[in-house]
This record gives C-alpha cells, sequence and structure tokens, in this order.
C-alpha cells in the first residue's frame, strides 16, 4: 500500500492509474517519450522511494546496449538514400513497362514497387507519400478509379511494417527478446502473401470492370523486349541484388542485422553514386546530408521512445500492474484462439490513437509475459501483431496512410474517398490474418527449416 495523506492506495492499482494517465496524458499530445519517463519516475518515486533510481540506470543501461537496435538507424539511412537517388521512380517505370500487359498494370506495379521498397524501408509515411506524388498522378491521368487507385498507394505503403527488413520487427524482437533471424524468416512468406493478395485482387476488379482501371494506351503496352530488359536491368536488378544480398546474409545466418544493415547502407550509398555518373540523378552532399539528418531524427525518437518504455514497464511491474492485468485475462479462462483474437482486437483499436511504435514497446510488453500460458509461440505473435499492425495504418477514422495520401493528393480528392479506397484491402489484412491462424505453417515453417 502507499499512503497519501489520509489515503492509501495498493500498489497494483496505482500501477493501473499510471497507465491511465499515460493515456489521459497521450490524448492531449503529450510527447510520448518524456511522459512515459516523467510518469515511470513520479510513480516509482512514490511507491519505492530513491531505491527506484538504481532500477532505471539498470534498465536504461540494458536498453542501450542491445545491439540490435543500431541495425535500426543502419537500415533506415539506407532507405532514405534510396528515396533521395530517385531510384524509386525508375524502379516503379521499370516495372509498368514489365506489367504493361497485366489487367490493372499500374496498380500492379504501383503494389510491387511499394513491396521492393518496403524491403529497404519501414518509412510507412516516406512510402506513402513518395508512391502518392509518383503512381497515385499517374493512375488518375490514365482514367483509373480514385478510390482503387487511393487504396492501392495506402495499402502498399504499409508493407513495410511487415516485409523484412521491417524496423518493426527489429523493435519487437528487441521487446521480446526474440531472434530477429528469425523473425525475418516468420515475415517473409506472409509479407509476399498479403502483398501476392493485393495484387490479385486489383487484377480481379480490373477483369470483373475493366473501367475502374483502363489498359495502357496500345503504344505503351506494346514496348519491344530489349527495351523492357534494358529497363530492367538499369532499374530494377541492383536494387533487387542489394536487397536479395542483405536479407539472404541475415536469413542465412552469414550476418547479424546490424553487420547486414551496414553493408545495406554502403551499397545504397554505391548506387545512388553509379545513377549518378551515368546522369540518372542528381545525388551528392546536400541529398546526403538530408539522409543522415531525417536518420538521425527517426532514430532519436525511436530510442527515446524505447528508453521511455522501459522506465515505464520496469516501474508498471514494480507496482503489480503486470500481475493484475495478467490475472485478469487468465481470469477469462481463454483457450489460445481466443487470446489471440483478444489480443489482436486490442492492438487493432490501439492502432486508430497510436502509432505502431507506442504499441511495441508500451502495450505488448503487457501481454507477452502470458504467450506461454497458452502456448503461443512468439515468432507466430509478432508476425500476427505486424500485420494487424496493417489495419492500424487503414482503418478510420484516424488511419496515417490515408492522411498521407491526402497530403499530396490533387484538391479534387477528398479524405471519404480515400478512406472508401482502402476499405477493401483492410478485409484482405483481415483474410490474411484468418489464413494465418488457419495455417500457421505460413509464418514457422521456413524459420523451423532453417534454424531447427
Amino acid at each position: 500500500m502507499v499512503s497519501f495523506g489520509l489515503f492509501s492506495i495498493s500498489q497494483p492499482v496505482l500501477g493501473i492509474t499510471m497507465l491511465v494517465l499515460f493515456l489521459a496524458f497521450l490524448m492531449l499530445g503529450f510527447p510520448i517519450a518524456f511522459t512515459l519517463m516523467a510518469l515511470g519516475v513520479i510513480f516509482g518515486w512514490f511507491a519505492q522511494g530513491d531505491i527506484v533510481f538504481a532500477t532505471f540506470i539498470n534498465n536504461v543501461f540494458k536498453t542501450m546496449s542491445n545491439d540490435v537496435l543500431l541495425s535500426i538507424p543502419l537500415f533506415l539511412f539506407m532507405g532514405y538514400v534510396i528515396e533521395r537517388a530517385n531510384i524509386l521512380d525508375r524502379l516503379f517505370n521499370s516495372l509498368q513497362l514489365a506489367l504493361g500487359w497485366v489487367p490493372g498494370s499500374l496498380a500492379v506495379a504501383t503494389l510491387a514497387t511499394c513491396a521492393i521498397f518496403a524491403t529497404a524501408t519501414g518509412i510507412v509515411g516516406a512510402v506513402v507519400t513518395l508512391m502518392g506524388l509518383l503512381a497515385f498522378p499517374a493512375m488518375l491521368r490514365a482514367g483509373y478509379d480514385t478510390k482503387i487507385a487511393a487504396g492501392v498507394v495506402c495499402a502498399g505503403g504499409c508493407l513495410g511494417i511487415l516485409i523484412p527488413p521491417s524496423v518493426m520487427l527489429i523493435l519487437y524482437g528487441a521487446t521480446a527478446g526474440v531472434s530477429v533471424v528469425k523473425l525475418y524468416a516468420a515475415a517473409f512468406f506472409p509479407g509476399l502473401m498479403l502483398a501476392g493478395m493485393y495484387m490479385v485482387y486489383v487484377i480481379i476488379r480490373a477483369i470483373i470492370d475493366p473501367t475502374i482501371a483502363p489498359k495502357l494506351p496500345p503504344e505503351e503496352r506494346q514496348v519491344p523486349g530489349l527495351v523492357i530488359a534494358k529497363s530492367l536491368a538499369i532499374n530494377f536488378f541492383p536494387l533487387f541484388l542489394l536487397i536479395a544480398m542483405v536479407l539472404g546474409a541475415i536469413i542465412r545466418g552469414l550476418a547479424t542485422p546490424t553487420e547486414a544493415a551496414a553493408v545495406g547502407s554502403a551499397g545504397a550509398l554505391l548506387l545512388a553514386v553509379a545513377y549518378r555518373l551515368i546522369g540518372a540523378n542528381k545525388f551528392g552532399f546536400s541529398q546526403t546530408r538530408e539522409s543522415v539528418y531525417l536518420t538521425a531524427r527517426a532514430s532519436a525518437m525511436v530510442c527515446w521512445l524505447f528508453v521511455g518504455s522501459a522506465l515505464f514497464s520496469a516501474v508498471f511491474a514494480l507496482l503489480g500492474g503486470q500481475k493484475l492485468v495478467e490475472d485478469f485475462i487468465l481470469a477469462l479462462n481463454l483457450n489460445a484462439i481466443g487470446f489471440l483474437i483478444l489480443t489482436q482486437a486490442i492492438i487493432f483499436v490501439l492502432g486508430w490513437p497510436l502509432e505502431w511504435t507506442e504499441i511495441i514497446v508500451i502495450f505488448l510488453p503487457i501481454f507477452l509475459p502470458l504467450l506461454d500460458d497458452f502456448g503461443v509461440d512468439p515468432l507466430f505473435f509478432g508476425v500476427l501483431v505486424a500485420l494487424n499492425l496493417q489495419t492500424s495504418f487503414l482503418s478510420p477514422p484516424v488511419a496515417m496512410a490515408p492522411f498521407y495520401l491526402k497530403g499530396v493528393a490533387p484538391k479534387h480528392v477528398t479524405i471519404d474517398a480515400i478512406f472508401a479506397g482502402v476499405m477493401p484491402f483492410l478485409w484482405i489484412v483481415v483474410g490474411s490474418m484468418v489464413l494465418l491462424y488457419i495455417f500457421p505453417g505460413i509464418a514457422l515453417w521456413l524459420p523451423k527449416y532453417l534454424y531447427g
């Protein structure tokens, strides 16, 4: 019990109060990382006195000495360099030529570009914004329905949460104490499955109703094979080989995620310089400086959030709040499927007001200790969470991907039209989660095959 004058309150209730206060401050717009640290310090000191500061020091040191976190700025830098070097628009143009014969070819090329770029960066806002500037106007000019064009850009831009080398999976691995290498292997096929389901949906819609995704003019579809091969050789295969080497080195155990990310960053710089030498871009010092600045800003945000979460979670567990939540969930007498549905429903709702980083480092630690009680594989749970977080970026009323697109879309494109466009893709994500429930081997087969 903790006494406040004439009143006293049990420590578990104090922990729940701390959690409720955090949500209230979050709604008021307070900085998340520093709010977590402030609440941890205040409530920890009230409950434990000065001794709690030793806990803070140990937790901060343990968090910041995690080698896996070093891969975050390196992967971010790799993505920002590729973005600033105009490699993405060249990739889109080459895929557009190669896929011109496919129904809904522009939409399919957009999804393929998003999936490939997702393997270079997990920055959802950057991918949606870039494709909103590049592919969205191209689809509108070709006569595509605004809704399907918006849905393609928003859904494809969110694939970076799931497809390795996802920054989200790095944070989940560091939070859950799970091998990031195995997480990458587990997420590989689900990521391809989701991207493939998006493409199949677009192709079927284009076949059923060609007016929503008209065919390109004959001169854009009937391109000589030699021209297509040359475009792919210059604009597609260099980036594809770089990504394949980085991911292959990680998944095959030839390099740690940090080592592979360092090689990927160096490879992205060399690729950017090579394209400049052939006159394909103007990548130079200013673009490098922008990439470094954006990487430092994003990395600082993630790392401060991770530190704040470590302090908050330590005090929350110290006060008994964690035990209170565990006892409540166990008292529901759920089976493993019921537990997974409950946790995924909570994560889905949390995705409305929160970014995925807050969900991973603040709320997932509440559920992770329960995985053993229900016999849930943490690899499987991590992939489910990554799939679920696609919905948090797509589902109204506060989905971030539609708002990213609205910020760069033509003025006549309304937010209501964008939300209407993403809804079919939202249901595809839900369907992919159901498939993963029924066939967990989609996620677990590759890590078992590679690592036993």
